[in-house]
């Protein structure tokens, strides 16, 4: 059955050959599928051989769009962006905003699939049907910032540009892709992936359209839908403050973390809490197809960031001891024109700070420090010194040097900023996530912390909020919605895909794509070696009662822990 809203087709490049031949999408994949998340994994199950060298020529990489992309479908401009991760072995898919997923598909492509790699520095021009390669020696060593501004200065604003910096092309476990400056595909290591293929860049115009039934019935719907529900006052937080508004609820809550993740709540929040980010803000943004703006587009000092976003702003702050907006906002831009991501590039700094804490090795960076932790991030992204002891995240890090108790990561994956132990449900949702430690697959956060739901500080019944959460997010994002929309439910996903595709789908549907996903990214990591034995956190969560806020001296049990594992 061919559906509409898809183009019903897949652009593979071929970066060794540079040549390039279309397919047409595999509907019986987009039927059980859908799209974006879901159906990347499905062509990476299908497309590539278990065991092979994620930096290889036979990692594939894969820009992938849903049937809602390119719609006036509020939050639908995601663009999936997967790999196998160098940095954990497993599958990874990340979710990148802007306007490159709206372009791929009115360039008329579901898909692109990079394939082998180049053996020169190389940026690729998609322009509807048009594909050509384009030497990029003169763009190479450049940030990603500085990269992207050349190739918009060239090539003009129609197109998007997908863009690595240093760390990506030094192959760093924590590189991300840039897009539209400030967005990015951050984790995993992705932007590794990229690097490894020799692209700097990647520009996307589309000149084409999306074609679904009736489309004046279908529009009409989907605004009601949009005013009705996506405008909603469940929602109104995201244009106030953005995922900013997390830092007080999680402060309350008693989960931001601090100090590597040995402490829970910041006394000293306010001096960078919502309050103050706006009196910096110079305006909003947003993605494509965006009705909520969650973009805080900030200037601080010399500093310009859309952001920072909460996750940047503990990583960069709270968690290494440091009590600055300003320094939130550098750190921020310093990142994001490296290429790096700033979970793990925060983490990791948080982790070699505690090492010079404790005495076991002193990477050149100490708690509160703002200098040392800027310098040390262009060592990293440059493999500089002892920066590179720190390019490929704590798990390579702490390997080699110790600290292993307290090195916060899962599979290769530096945890996001919720503190597990005034959640328990996190802890567990760390472990199982297909692409390592990950908030964005269960998060039980919002349950036990925000909503309130379920109870914190225990083992029992959190299995199933796990699963219900995970399939539920699994469909979400394999339809390119975004995760702020809050109040999207299975009825409305499930009529929105029913009026775009022109095929029937039901709230069970939706239920069982989902659990289709899950279980994919799960045959692709047993297919890779991996077990229950792997769904593991570090020692830390277990030994040291956490420090400070609600959860003031929690620490989790090992038995409560498996339990969760057994009943997910």
């Amino acid at each position: 059955m061919i559906m509409s809203a898809y183009q019903n087709k897949v652009l593979r490049i071929d970066c060794t050959k540079q040549e390039t031949r279309t397919e047409p999408l595999n509907m019986e994949f987009a039927e059980k599928y859908v799209g974006s998340k879901g159906l990347a994994i499905r062509y990476m199950y299908e497309d590539m051989k278990p065991g092979i060298d994620p930096l290889g020529p036979e990692n594939n990489l894969y820009l992938t769009t849903g049937p809602m992309t390119g719609t006036p479908i509020p939050c639908s401009g995601k663009l999936s962006v997967a790999a196998k991760s160098p940095a954990t072995g497993t599958m990874n898919d990340c979710s990148i905003g802007g306007h490159a997923g709206i372009r791929l598909k009115f360039a008329g492509y579901d898909m692109v699939v990079f394939e082998g790699q180049m053996d020169k520095p190389t940026y690729i021009v998609i322009e509807d049907d048009k594909i050509s390669f384009h030497d990029a020696a003169d763009l190479w060593g450049k940030t990603s910032h500085e990269a992207e501004k050349a190739l918009i200065e060239e090539y003009g604003t129609e197109f998007s540009c997908l863009s690595i910096g240093p760390a990506g092309e030094n192959l760093n476990n924590i590189s991300c892709i840039n897009s539209d400056y400030y967005r990015q595909a951050g984790r995993g290591g992705i932007g590794a992936v990229m690097g490894s293929k020799k692209i700097k860049a990647i520009l996307i115009k589309g000149t084409q359209g999306v074609k679904v039934p009736n489309i004046k019935e279908t529009t009409d719907r989907i605004l009601e839908i949009f005013h009705e529900n996506c405008l909603s006052e469940d929602n109104e937080f995201v244009f106030d403050e953005g995922t900013y508004a997390f830092l007080e609820a999680c402060n309350d809550g008693g989960i931001l973390p601090a100090h590597n993740f040995s402490a829970a709540t910041d006394v000293n929040w306010d001096k960078y809490n919502g309050a103050v980010m706006k009196k910096y803000r110079l305006g909003k943004r947003g993605c494509g197809s965006c009705g909520l703006g969650c973009g805080n587009f900030m200037k601080v000092g010399d500093a310009i960031v859309e952001g920072p976003e909460y996750e940047t702003t503990a990583a960069s702050g709270p968690q290494c001891d440091i009590v600055s907006i300003e320094h939130n906002v550098r750190f921020n831009q310093v990142v994001d024109d490296l290429g790096m991501d700033s979970i793990s590039a925060g983490v990791t700094v948080a982790w070699a700070m505690e090492m010079a804490e404790k005495g076991i090795h002193d990477f050149g960076v100490h708690f509160g420090n703002e200098e040392e932790m800027i310098a040390i991030l262009y060592d990293m992204a440059y493999r500089r010194g002892e920066g590179a002891e720190l390019a490929d995240g704590v798990k390579v890090a702490s390997e080699k040097w110790g600290g292993t108790d307290f090195a916060m990561h899962s599979k290769g994956l530096e945890f996001p900023q919720y503190e597990p132990r005034g959640s328990f449900g996190m802890a567990a949702s760390y472990a199982v996530s297909d692409r390592g430690a990950c908030h964005m697959r269960s998060y039980t956060a919002n349950e036990e912390v925000f909503e309130a739901s379920c109870p914190p500080y225990t083992h029992e019944g959190k299995g199933q909020v796990l699963y219900d959460l995970g399939e539920f997010n699994a469909i979400k994002f394999s339809c390119c919605l975004c995760d702020l929309w809050g109040t999207v439910d299975y009825a409305i996903m499930a009529e929105l895909l029913t009026l775009i595709t022109g095929k029937e789908w039901t709230e069970e549907d939706m239920s069982t794509v989902g659990r289709r996903v899950l279980n994919i990214g799960r045959a692709f990591n047993q297919r890779e070696g991996f077990t229950r034995e792997h769904d593991t956190v570090p020692e830390r969560l277990f030994k040291d009662p956490l420090k400070g806020g609600p959860a003031d001296g929690q620490v989790m049990t090992k038995e409560g822990f498996q339990d969760m594992l057994s009943q997910y």
